[in-house]
């Protein structure tokens, strides 16, 4: 049975912690933990794990008599007497307690010969309430020490993820810290259309009609309106924005010949967030449904089947729109066999017709607005106008990708095949040939 010692003060919910292993690492030696007077549920909960997967477990403290209650086959002592007896020493403290380790460097000093950095991404509920299964935890550092962290992690039932050599350890150290990266550029972007739609629909509806027509509205008539016109808008926007980077991927991969070669660091965050904007678009469009139930368009006898053709086009293409989100979680993709999820998701068979309808949608609400004069308010064009410029460009740059004499090419790009390949790999490709 192995030892392992873990040493936790004031440890919080998500700690920062370093696993050394020592020279009797092959030996049957406890492990050892440090549990302090406050916050030490962490190490409490990791060594109650480690207990359960046939570890022993002994705890260090800077007061081992009254450290509160630890797992049942555990041990408590003072941090000198733990490290001297473990193979593994987890040091699950903060930045600003690191100090207390420097009163320990006799007993380290000939004990550690590896560092392996890891585990701070497990939270102390995930530990507590046994929720390890497919989790996954990064670790860095010297590769033998690795491997046997490695194995004590899989034991765990946690799945690991090497980050290389321990001067990845700042990076790993930065993990629990971030908060949805993936999501920043989208939530930027939905943001700023909201933030320009909203002046925009300020601008044209609320100040023309104070300094032309001299209408008063109150903030909540404006913020419900501009709500209600502005939800539509930036859904169809960002639901483009989703297609709209494959696009422009296909193209520039036919214009290079090759599929090779990395895409520019723009269209590359670009196409790695469409997912996000995705959800995003997604979000807007049940805002969008919700007022639509709230405020109905009024249409009269004459227009029956434009009204009825909106409404039509707004059902279907809101249904499709949550089929695509609901096959975007990986619990109901995986389900999906290649073929079910390359219709929806990869190819985005799917996605370009629920963006088809939507525009769709939008056109007929819109279509004999664009010849009144009237709509141009100082000039300015209608904001139904303005949100069909992104996903008509995107729904033209498609139907071109999808033109036999182009599409052929670029299937053959993207299965290996190049244009433009060396000459000297040509000369060896025709003496294999012969």
């Amino acid at each position: 049975m192995q030892c392992v010692c873990v040493s936790v003060c004031t440890c919080l919910v998500v700690c920062r912690v370093h696993v050394v292993l020592s020279d009797s690492s092959r030996q049957q030696r406890p492990v050892k933990f440090h549990p302090d007077v406050y916050l030490w549920d962490w190490g409490r909960s990791l060594g109650l794990r480690l207990l359960q997967s046939g570890y022993r477990v002994v705890y260090g403290s800077r007061r081992p008599h009254s450290c509160g209650p630890l797992p049942e086959g555990a041990q408590v002592m003072t941090h000198e007497e733990s490290a001297r007896s473990a193979k593994m020493i987890f040091v699950c403290v903060h930045r600003e307690h690191y100090e207390f380790l420097e009163k320990m460097a006799p007993q380290l000093e000939r004990k550690v010969t590896a560092v392996v950095k890891g585990l701070n991404t497990l939270s102390t509920w995930a530990l507590q309430n046994g929720l390890l299964a497919g989790r996954q935890v990064y670790l860095c550092g010297n590769n033998e020490a690795k491997r046997d962290v490695a194995e004590m992690a899989t034991k765990l039932g946690l799945t690991v993820v090497d980050k290389g050599s321990l001067s990845a350890a700042k990076e790993v150290e930065d993990f629990p810290l971030e908060l949805f990266p993936e999501w920043r550029m989208p939530l930027y972007v939905a943001f700023g259309l909201s933030a320009f739609f909203f002046l925009y629909l300020v601008i044209r509806d609320v100040i023309y009609a104070y300094l032309l027509v001299k209408r008063y509205f109150t903030f909540l008539i404006v913020f419900l309106f501009s709500m209600c016109q502005i939800t539509p808008v930036v859904s169809l926007i960002m639901l483009s924005l989703c297609y709209l980077p494959g696009a422009i991927a296909g193209f520039l991969q036919l214009y290079r010949g090759t599929k090779y070669r990395r895409f520019p660091n723009w269209l590359d965050r670009w196409m790695l967030c469409r997912k996000q904007l995705g959800l995003l678009a997604l979000g807007f469009a049940l805002l969008h449904a919700i007022y639509t139930l709230i405020l109905p368009v009024k249409g009269s006898r004459l227009v029956a089947w434009r009204t009825d053709s909106l409404y039509a086009l707004e059902i279907l293409g809101f249904f499709l729109f949550v089929l695509l989100g609901l096959t975007s979680l990986p619990s109901v993709g995986g389900t999906l066999s290649w073929r079910e999820f390359s219709f929806v998701q990869v190819s985005s068979t799917l996605g370009y017709l629920t963006l088809f309808l939507s525009t769709a949608h939008c056109y007929i609400y819109a279509w004999d607005r664009f010849l009144r004069k009237s709509t141009y308010k100082w000039y300015t064009p209608p904001d139904s106008m303005l949100c069909l410029i992104v996903p008509s460009v995107t729904l033209v740059l498609k139907l071109i990708l999808v033109l036999p004499c182009v599409n052929r090419p670029l299937m053959r790009i993207r299965q290996g095949w190049e244009c433009n390949r060396p000459q000297d790999e040509m000369g060896e490709l025709k003496a294999t040939n012969m």
